[in-house]
């Protein structure tokens, strides 16, 4: 009887959110698309071994870090392989930094530590590909990592972990007697150099800060995933391999994205969406359950893995870029090029209208929630991260097959909207009484009448009267789409719309339909105003 193994590994999300520049979350992207084909190479041999799924298996970029094997592979042969890819990875990085800024180095055992506790396998396997992929979720229940200890400062990009430089694991760094002044202008120093290293420039020059910045100080890990991103270290990673396996590179259009304002320039607003296949965990099972399970989940990672590359290869380059497209999640940005011609809210919004479209072009039957932000220039790119994934969530709690946009302001603050993929025209059916598009006219009126407290709901007995009146103020501005929640005496269209749950009294179902309204007026007004 057939064994199948399923495989995967930790932390994935994580690793990818502690990112500042773009060249952060591009360097991650690449690090786990790299570190998942080392695992989909060495377990596919025919006919002993063969990897069913991710397909295409040359094909690196966005390749996903779940894989499942027809036949017997143990969780030990799983993490001597990816630990060992990393352990390169690492190992080019540092003797590349040792080259090119010779200094007395006292790091090498917290490089060794970070190779062996950077990731944690997990492996399942069974008689089915049910049975392994089952076997596999009960396992990640069980974690076994270990942090890596140290002292000193903390990265100033995440706070979590200790800075690299040549002095970080001397004997001499006692806690008791350190002179924090004096070994912080050693790092200070170390990171300079490096810069100027990286930026390719002249000793007497300051550098541009592509790869690093003037004021940054990262952990091992952090740093590595800037450096990967220079062509000549890709280069020498893809030597250090016995098959001589390349790493992908960095796309040659790529630049930086300038969001906070300058001297010269004001900050942008940006636009940034990450999308997830619902169910795909329950689409896969069914998948597994047919005769020829293995031919329908081989097609199916095709088809997703074919999508991914060809979303990314369409995606308009005036407007932005695909970060990564690997199967069912993907994650890009809105952008200019040009920091003082941004990319206006609208232009996004009209982009976000076909992405639903587009996704639909794999044809294998599951639907997509996708949360994006529309974000101002000064909020720290790890915080637009959690927004983009807080955002996903929203829309997967409401009932899935939508996008939550999200407008975040420059002080944290945001205002939201969910909305199913089919309804989101609705924010092009807007005019006001001029029969125009102006929305500060809508937004004016909402704001006179929530001072006002019309739509505050105090008991059951109101209800209905609220909500009706909150109703025909939409239809004054969305002509007939006010009509048609009035007349959905079944509550099915509304509750398809808002998301409420059959179980909710007339306060809550009134209050999520009044706050729904509300809410797409607000995101509106930020995202699909012509003012």
């Amino acid at each position: 009887m057939s064994k199948y193994t399923a495989i995967t590994f930790a932390p994935v999300q994580g690793f990818i959110e502690k990112s500042r520049k773009l060249r952060d979350l591009y360097g991650a992207s690449l690090i786990l698309s790299y570190l998942s084909q080392q695992l989909v190479k060495e377990f596919h041999k025919p006919p002993e071994l063969e990897v069913i799924s991710p397909a295409s298996h040359n094909l690196q970029k966005g390749m996903p870090n779940r894989i499942l094997i027809k036949g017997d592979v143990s969780k030990e042969q799983a993490k001597a392989i990816l630990i060992s890819a990393w352990k390169d990875i690492l190992k080019v990085c540092r003797h590349w930094i040792e080259e090119k800024i010779p200094d007395k180095y006292h790091w090498e055992r917290e490089w060794t530590l970070w190779g062996s506790h950077t990731w944690e396998i997990f492996q399942g396997s069974g008689v089915s590909i049910q049975a392994a992929m089952d076997d596999l979720e009960t396992r990640k229940l069980c974690r076994d990592w270990s942090g890596v200890n140290w002292i000193g400062e903390s990265s100033s990009l995440t706070g979590t972990d200790a800075i690299a430089f040549p002095g970080l694991g001397a004997e001499t760094r006692n806690p008791k007697n350190m002179n924090y002044g004096l070994e912080n202008d050693q790092v200070k120093e170390f990171y300079q150099e490096l810069a100027r290293k990286l930026d390719n420039c002249p000793a007497d020059q300051e550098p541009e800060g592509k790869y690093i910045a003037p004021n940054e100080k990262l952990s091992i890990p952090e740093l590595v995933k800037r450096l990967i991103t220079l062509p000549e270290i890709a280069n020498l990673i893809s030597q250090a391999r016995p098959n001589n396996e390349p790493l992908t590179k960095l796309p040659q259009t790529f630049t930086e994205i300038q969001r906070k304002p300058t001297e010269n320039t004001p900050g942008q607003c940006t636009g940034w969406f990450m999308g997830d296949g619902d169910e795909v965990g329950k689409h896969l099972k069914d998948l597994a359950n047919k005769n020829n399970s293995d031919l329908e989940l081989e097609k199916f990672s095709y088809a997703m893995r074919n999508w991914g590359e060809n979303f990314e290869k369409t995606f308009p380059e005036d407007i932005g870029r695909v970060v990564y497209a690997g199967g069912d999640d993907f994650l890009g940005i809105i952008y200019s090029k040009n920091p003082a011609k941004p990319i206006k809210p609208l232009q996004a919004f009209d982009w976000l209208m076909t992405l639903n479209k587009q996704w639909q072009a794999h044809q294998q039957g599951i639907t997509v929630s996708v949360g994006f932000v529309w974000v101002a220039g000064s909020v720290p790119q790890r915080d637009v991260l959690q927004h983009c994934r807080e955002a996903e969530k929203v829309a997967k709690s409401l009932g899935r097959n939508r996008v939550t946009i999200r407008v975040v302001f420059n002080s944290g603050q945001y205002v939201q909207w969910t909305c199913p993929w089919e309804y989101l025209y609705i924010l092009n059916e807007y005019q006001d009484r001029e029969k125009q598009s102006n929305w500060s006219h809508i937004y004016q009126d909402l704001s006179h009448l929530e001072s006002r407290r019309t739509f505050k709901i105090e008991n059951t007995n109101e209800a209905y009267t609220v909500q009706k009146s909150a109703l025909e103020f939409f239809d004054i501005y969305f002509p007939g789409q006010g009509k048609k929640l009035l007349d959905d005496k079944d509550n099915k269209l509304t509750r398809h719309l808002v998301g409420f749950s059959e179980n909710d009294d007339a306060i809550d179902r009134a209050r999520a339909t009044i706050d729904w309204i509300t809410d797409l007026i607000k995101v509106g007004w930020h995202l699909c105003s012509n003012t």
